[in-house]
């Protein structure tokens, strides 16, 4: 008896064997030979972007990049610096300064954009923005805004502008009347310091002062869709160099980055960051 009893008891264990291994096995996924699909990275539930460098070109060391704009195959780049600010056209290929007017010494250039045939350039802290023809560099008037200057883009029917908080500011692009108001935050927190700004396919993109990385800005909502890591690079023994510098050339798709004296001008591509 006891030997029937134990060949029971091993038919029974050998089956519920069998019907734990299909259960287990049923719920995996057959191989079939692939790589599985790559997870996005997140950051607060925002996805992280890499790059790759599709091309490097020349970029003046003496220019402290605050605005930078493409536009009919050249750069306009605003240049900081207090006595030495500047409103530049840049040749893409080789970085020469093509034609350059200097601000008067109590100015300190920022943000920088085309609004049809002129440009439009801020300053820092003097509360008082400049309007260019943009072929002759000619004055053609100023405007005045309560903030700090910092970034400035154009989306075809508002001025976007930064001040170094957390906001981003809507003006009138004729009247340059303060028209809305977006607070910028990535999940529940605030994004500051927001710089250079570049309107890209509906989004803006911004550096963020010191860091290495692009933060992408809904235009309704202020929520931070995505950052750019750029870590890496370039890295410059200047604490005061940092990325600064954003430009799209939408007729091509292309996009392009650099910062305040580094020696080159970047473009880049980027794919979603994976785990």
């Amino acid at each position: 008896m006891k030997k029937q009893y134990v060949a029971v008891t091993v038919l029974v264990l050998t089956m519920l064997a069998t019907v734990f291994l299909v259960v287990v096995l049923s719920g995996l996924t057959p191989f079939n030979g692939s790589s599985p699909t790559p997870t996005p990275s997140t950051l607060n539930g925002s996805a992280v972007y890499t790059y790759k460098i599709v091309k490097t070109y020349p970029h003046s060391t003496t220019a402290f990049t605050e605005g930078l704009v493409f536009e009919n195959g050249v750069f306009y780049e605003s240049t900081g610096q207090y006595g030495s600010s500047s409103l530049r056209q840049v040749n893409l290929e080789n970085g020469a300064v093509q034609k350059e007017i200097f601000l008067p010494s109590q100015y300190f250039a920022e943000g920088l954009t085309v609004v049809g045939g002129s440009l439009i350039q801020l300053t820092w802290q003097d509360n008082i923005g400049f309007i260019y023809d943009k072929e002759t560099f000619g004055l053609l008037g100023n405007f005045s805004y309560d903030t700090e200057g910092w970034g400035l883009t154009y989306n075809g029917n508002e001025l976007i502008m930064s001040d170094g908080s957390s906001n981003l500011y809507f003006l009138n692009p004729i009247t340059f009347q303060k028209v809305g108001e977006l607070s910028v935050h990535d999940g529940n927190t605030s994004i500051t310091n927001i710089n250079e700004l570049e309107y890209v396919n509906g989004d803006v993109y911004a550096n963020i002062w010191l860091e290495q990385k692009i933060a992408i800005i809904n235009t309704q909502t202020g929520t931070v869709k995505g950052w750019i890591d750029l870590t890496g690079i370039f890295q410059s023994s200047n604490i005061d160099d940092v990325l600064n510098g954003i430009a799209y050339d939408s007729a091509t798709g292309r996009l392009f980055v650099t910062g305040k004296d580094w020696p080159n001008l970047y473009q880049i591509t980027i794919t979603p960051r994976t785990q």
